[in-house]
């Protein structure tokens, strides 16, 4: 699964006043990867300086939520009322 670290590579360079944990929450958001997925990433390219130790587990929450979540379209269906 070499995609998240891909991405995230991608998004460091063309951003490199972001923090890591902005760049790895920028290369998950919509991409369906799984919570071990998601996980492992997490250990290997998010610093430890960028969050507190005691919220890790409700940050991997919310980017398996951010990551699951459904994707926005531009061609939206037209009503017809």
């Amino acid at each position: 699964m070499k995609s998240i670290h891909r991405r995230y590579k991608n998004i460091e360079i063309k951003n490199p006043g972001y923090s890591s944990y902005i760049c790895f929450t920028e290369a998950v958001v919509g991409r369906r990867f799984s919570t071990q997925t998601i996980s492992r990433w997490f250990n290997r390219l998010v610093s430890k300086d960028d969050y507190a130790s005691s919220d890790k587990k409700d940050i991997l929450k919310h980017l398996v939520r951010l990551s699951n979540s459904p994707t926005t379209t531009k061609n939206k269906v037209k009503s017809a009322f």
